[in-house]
Parts: structure tokens; sequence; C-alpha cells
């Protein structure tokens, strides 16, 4: 009569000399019913710990930062260090556009939309493409103004292009640069101040500047009050993207420095709106 010894499952040669042979094999254990099995807590307890991650954010900023510095790792006199500043798909521009044009109060654009992947694909085509609006929309409503009149004759003012380009180009590299160099400044005063990067406040700068765009082609309209109006609306939003964005740098500094640093950002960008207006 067999005894229970017998009954059990054994571990024959064959299965040994395969696993030596190929370990990657697929073997089939049967444990006993008395054994629990230990690796299913494990995974439980690391779903657990990913679910809190994703309630609190720290995961996946924590992925982002890490795949940003890994993408900036290649020497900057390479044409690849370069290259991963337009490293970006349709859906990340659009998203960062949306996020500049329809800004979230509470919320931190670098934070929310630009620290997982700074780039400049989006502001070097925003700023051209607002150049060549502000330009073109100049000259049409120029010409309906003076519509009509006799001696009117119409000359094109291709220097409205170059004024433009200088004046966006200018406005988005060297506010930024002045900034981060400013940021910085006061980074080795205050400990918790926040801290940005010059790409990141670059790429803030580019996308606040998209709302001008379609205001730009509405000052086609021969009506002087209503492109105020509008030059006002798209101030607001811009300008409330750049001080939701820069006050959480600053406001853990001096109170005066704190709020002539939120002044001067906003004095600056209205003074880029009037005048590519006039």
């Amino acid at each position: 009569m067999a005894t229970v010894d017998d009954l059990k499952f054994q571990e024959f040669d064959a299965a040994a000399n395969l696993l030596a042979a190929n370990p990657d094999a697929t073997t089939i254990s049967i444990d006993e019913p008395g054994e629990k099995p230990k690796k299913k807590h494990g995974i439980l307890r690391n779903s657990g710990r990913e679910e809190d991650d994703e309630l609190l954010g720290t995961d996946d900023s924590d992925k982002t930062e890490l795949l940003a510095g890994q993408k900036k790792s290649a020497p900057f006199w390479t044409f690849e260090y370069y290259q991963t500043f337009f490293d970006v798909d349709t859906y990340q521009v659009l998203d960062r556009i949306k996020g500049s044009v329809f800004p979230v109060p509470g919320k931190n654009f670098v934070r929310l939309y630009i620290r997982s992947n700074p780039d400049l694909y989006g502001p070097f085509w925003i700023c051209a493409t607002l150049v060549f609006a502000i330009a073109i929309s100049g000259n049409l409503s120029n010409f309906f103004i003076h519509l009509g009149q006799p001696t009117f004759r119409y000359v094109p003012e291709f220097r409205k292009v170059s004024i433009a380009a200088t004046a966006i180009y200018a406005y988005a590299w060297l506010v930024p640069l002045a900034l981060w160099g400013f940021l910085m400044w006061r980074n080795g005063k205050v400990v918790n101040i926040v801290s940005y990067s010059f790409l990141e406040i670059v790429c803030v700068y580019g996308y606040s500047l998209f709302i001008y765009i379609p205001v730009a082609i509405l000052w086609i309209i021969p009506q002087k009050a209503l492109r105020w109006v509008l030059v006002m609306f798209a101030l607001c939003l811009s300008g409330s993207v750049l001080v939701m964005t820069f006050w959480p740098a600053v406001r853990d500094d001096n109170r005066r420095i704190a709020l002539a640093t939120v002044v001067t950002i906003v004095l600056l960008h209205a003074l880029l709106a009037i005048g590519c207006l006039v």
C-alpha cells in the first residue's frame, strides 16, 4: 500500500537539468496546502504605496524630475543636448497652450505643465507667429483705416516685422535671463525659496504670449476702443499665469522684495502688450 510520502510530488532530475541548461524555462510548482504565498503581500503593499503616491502626486513628480535630468545629461556642445529641448509632441504643446490661455487659480504652471519636459519648440514658434501676426494686422489695420481716402496710397511697412521680432524675442529671452539670475541670487539668501531653471522660465514666458496671437489678428478691426479692450483682456490672462507661477518663488523672501519683483514682472509684460498695440 502506498504511503503518504509516495503520494507527494517529487522533483526529478530532468527538471533540474532543464533549468541548468535554460534558466529562463517555465516551470510549474504546486505548493503545500499549508504554505501561504509570500509574494502576494509584497505586491499588495506595493500597490497600496503606488495608490498613495498617485494621490499625493509624489510618484509622478519624482519620475518626471528623474526623466528630465536624464534628458539633459548630454554635453551642451553636442547636437543631442539641444535636440532634447524640442522633444515634445503635439498633445504636450496643446496642453501647455491651453494652460496658458485658461489659467487654473492656485495652480503652478511650471509644476503642472512644464517641469516634466521643458521645451523651446512652443516658445520659439509662438514668438515667430506673434511677430508676423502683429506685422500683418498692423499693415491691414492701417489700410482699412485710410481706405476710401483719395490721397491715400498703401505702402507695406516691412519695418514692423523687424521691430516686432526684436521686441518680442528680446522680451522672451532677456527678461527670463534677468529673472533667473535674480532668483538664483535670492536663492542663496532665502533657504525656502522656490527655484526654477532658466529653461523653465523661458518656457513660461513663451507660452504666456500665445494669447496675443488671436488678439493680434483681431487688431485688424479698425476700432481703437475694441483693440484696447482686447489688449487688456490678454494682459490679464497672461499676466495671471506669470504671477501665479513666480509668486511662490519669491513669497518667502522679504515682503518688499517679493512685491517689487511681481510688480516688475507685470509692468514689463504690460509694456510689451502696449508697445505691440502702438
